[in-house]
């Protein structure tokens, strides 16, 4: 990216990078151990089971570990926009090597597709 200033999308990744890893940091206190740790009792031979309990839990686990995952694949995009940044090729498409626009990069600073390769991509071409 040549006539673009990449400090300010360096700073948007920064700070992107900073909430991220601190929801991930919180995420990770929430699932403690496996499931039988997060369920406790409700697993074990106690008289107290009830389905609807354990399907909350269950869900509340799999939304949580969803979201962590969700939010390690944005980290490892934003570590590599930054990457790219170092090497001097932010804001280049990645299929077409035309530049991506600055407002999509401000909307989505880890983008490596311009909109319509970006389109293309959604519906599977």
């Amino acid at each position: 990216m040549t006539t673009m200033d990449t400090s300010e999308f360096r700073t948007l990744l920064e700070e992107e990078r900073q909430r991220i890893s601190e929801a991930i940091e919180y995420l990770s206190p929430e699932n403690p151990g496996n499931m039988q740790d997060a369920v406790g009792e409700l697993a074990g031979a106690g008289v107290d089971n009830h389905l609807g309990d354990m399907a909350t839990v269950t869900f509340d686990r799999e939304l949580d570990e969803g979201l962590g995952e969700g939010a390690q694949q944005t980290l490892d995009q934003i570590d590599r926009a930054l990457g790219k940044i170092e090497d001097g090729t932010y804001g280049a498409c990645e299929r077409c090597g035309k530049p991506i626009g600055e407002e999509r990069l401000r909307a989505r600073p880890w983008a490596t597709l311009c909109i319509d390769d970006q389109r293309l991509a959604d519906r599977g071409e």
